[in-house]
């Protein structure tokens, strides 16, 4: 396999391609009702270096997803001593963008079973199509986690973990969530912003348009949207 990345052009004029493709379709991932993403960061201080540009990268994806129209996102990210926050649902990219550069680090402990366990409750109320978590690091009980990731997989609400870095630690963790619940989990480091772009839009079209639209992104983006669709199938 090539490990020479898609050139730019090409990877953004197939994103757009399925953006506008989505945009013109009547229903989205569910018949009758927009799709529904949960955006979940963390923030604390050890992302604290690139935090700015994945931050402006991330606002990016959510002005991106205006056009696919079937779209509704809710923000989530925790941070500091205990903190968790989370934001209505909302079809309003420019809001979104907005909460998500409003938002700095503090330092702290990680909450990734709150983000898992209020995924659940939500999804319990109303349908949710796809979890997204960007963090990098882990100091929480792997087993737990696993617990809570096995009971969103039985809801069909699939985390796809993006981890910057290489932490192993983490790395084993997110592993393991994304494969009890049916998602993917794919790293990226602070030089391949084009990478994080690439992801976050290719869940964005999963949430809106269901599996079969991101095995046909998957096809023609190839790199790591591939690589998301074929943990997916495993």
């Amino acid at each position: 396999m090539s490990t020479k990345p898609p050139s730019v052009n090409s990877s953004t004029t197939a994103v757009d391609a399925f953006m506008k493709e989505l945009a013109t379709r009547s229903s989205p991932a569910r018949s009758g009702s927009k799709g529904r993403l949960m955006f979940a960061m963390d923030a604390t201080a050890s992302r604290q270096p690139t935090w700015d540009n994945a931050a402006q990268i991330q606002g990016e994806m959510f002005l991106a997803t205006a056009g696919l129209g079937g779209l509704s996102v809710q923000l989530a990210f925790f941070r500091g001593f205990g903190e968790f926050k989370v934001s209505q649902w909302t079809d309003h990219s420019h809001e979104l963008a907005r909460l998500v550069s409003s938002v700095s680090c503090r330092a702290g402990e990680t909450q990734v079973l709150k983000v898992l366990r209020h995924a659940r409750n939500e999804t319990h109320k109303n349908k949710v199509d796809a979890l997204v978590f960007v963090g990098d690091s882990m100091e929480e009980d792997i087993d737990a986690l696993g617990h809570v990731a096995g009971e969103l997989g039985l809801c069909g609400l699939p985390v796809f973990i993006f981890q910057e870095g290489n932490d192993p630690i983490a790395h084993f963790a997110f592993n393991q969530i994304a494969k009890l619940s049916g998602g993917a989990c794919v790293q990226f480091n602070r030089t391949s912003a084009d990478t994080l772009k690439k992801l976050l839009a290719a869940i964005a079209v999963y949430a809106s348009g269901g599996r079969r639209a991101l095995i046909k992104l998957a096809k023609a983006e190839g790199g790591p949207v591939l690589q998301i669709s074929n943990q997916m199938n495993r």
